[in-house]
């Protein structure tokens, strides 16, 4: 059998690839459900999708759901460490899936690979941080009379869409997935909190308990982060620039301060607010000797790295995904996964059971707009509350768990003015 068009490591790690495939799936049961009434109905059939997303287990059943429905797809990365090698060669391997992705590829090879994966002229796309988006946008504008619509994963790329929205540059509807209940819920709290510290683990092998754990940011992935510190023992300070985060923060019963005052006291640092220079110069130097940094936002641009590069003595590194920094006062700061998505740059992301709801919102998403998008008009919309609340529906189906329903009259209170007390 020919495969599609590809750049990867190396096919020959495909059966160890399917394996952790299949493993994800049987995580997955939303997804699963789905996948089997797409491959019936194939909704998808003459429909082009390319994608930027990270390329780990629980995206490649994204894929095989897109393509059980009748998809032609393109797969790229949106992160050049997130890449699973082995999943890479099973996708194109074992499910005939175009895939241009390779783990630790560099910057230009990155947006190589955006390029191929638009080669195929989408219809549709799925971004995660908003990089293929750009792309369509700035170099690849000959494409974008073919796009109908997409689905965006992440809360950077959403900030960055609605901002091209606002200035008038997005050419067409964008479905705001990071958004949903579902998402906030599992994938940005629950997974982004349980997986960063998996990395932490795996990268340092630190006991959380009695540390000083910093938390930038106090959104749904601050919240996740830090709820999961303090499970573990850790004093968490939190830092923020919104006043009503940093309050609900204070009432949580995490201390609230300045990053200039949490630089001196911190043992362990976590970055998480989609924005930039976070940590920099004037808080590495009043950091502690052996502190510990990493960034579980999308983007590498909340540590200032390339300070460190260029005014610290850089250690060999050591240990897994971890460098170290020595600065001119002769203090230690260890960086984990060079400042790039940690969860996914020193860990396998969030598990499988959580990005089941994130992937099915694409899932459904991608179809509700094969009918709507042509009403749509460009700009950025929320996944419908029918398709979200479908979603949990289903998860705690598979949960084993039950709710009430209203009874017509609770039904008709609600929906009537008129009732008084």
């Amino acid at each position: 059998m020919a495969l599609p068009a590809h750049d990867i490591a190396d096919v020959s790690l495909a059966a160890e690839g399917k394996k952790r495939i299949e493993w994800a799936d049987r995580n997955m049961p939303v997804l699963a459900q789905i996948r089997e009434r797409l491959e019936k109905e194939k909704p998808f059939v003459g429909v082009r999708f390319s994608a930027c997303m990270h390329v780990t287990t629980e995206t490649a059943n994204l894929m095989r759901a897109l393509k059980a429905g009748g998809a032609e797809l393109s797969l790229c990365a949106s992160n050049p460490l997130s890449t699973q090698d082995d999943v890479v060669a099973s996708l194109v391997h074992d499910f005939g899936i175009s895939v241009f992705a390779k783990k630790g590829i560099d910057r230009d090879g990155y947006y190589r690979h955006i390029n191929a994966c638009l080669d195929i002229a989408p219809h549709q796309v799925f971004d995660d941080g908003c990089d293929l988006v750009n792309t369509l946008h700035t170099t690849r504008t000959e494409l974008l009379p073919n796009v109908t619509a997409g689905c965006e994963e992440t809360t950077t790329g959403v900030i960055r869409l609605s901002q091209m929205a606002k200035d008038g540059a997005l050419k067409f509807p964008m479905i705001a997935v990071n958004d949903t209940d579902t998402k906030h819920m599992f994938d940005n709290r629950y997974g982004t909190g349980q997986s960063t510290m998996d990395a932490i683990f795996r990268a340092t092998n630190q006991l959380i308990a009695g540390k000083v754990f910093v938390v930038a940011g106090f959104g749904y992935c601050g919240k996740g982060v830090a709820d999961r510190a303090r499970g573990l023992g850790a004093d968490v300070v939190i830092t923020e620039v919104d006043p009503t985060k940093a309050l609900d923060a204070l009432m949580q019963g995490f201390r609230v301060m300045p990053m200039k005052e949490a630089a001196k006291i911190g043992d362990i640092f976590i970055t998480v607010t989609g924005n930039r220079t976070i940590l920099s110069k004037e808080h590495f130097e009043l950091m502690k000797d052996g502190a510990i940094m990493a960034n579980a936002g999308h983007f590498n641009i909340e540590i200032d790295v390339e300070w460190l590069e260029a005014n610290a003595k850089k250690s060999s590194r050591i240990r897994h995904a971890t460098d170290e920094y020595q600065l001119a006062n002769g203090n230690r700061i260890l960086l984990i996964a060079e400042g790039r998505l940690v969860n996914l740059g020193a860990a396998e992301g969030s598990p499988a059971a959580v990005l089941d709801m994130s992937f099915a919102n694409q899932a459904l998403a991608a179809e509700w707009l094969l009918k709507e998008a042509a009403k749509l008009a460009p700009g950025v919309y929320e996944v419908p509350r029918a398709i979200d609340k479908e979603i949990a529906s289903l998860k705690l189906k598979s949960m084993g768990a039950k709710i009430d329903t209203l009874t017509p009259l609770q039904e008709d209170y609600l929906n009537s003015w008129e009732h008084g007390s």
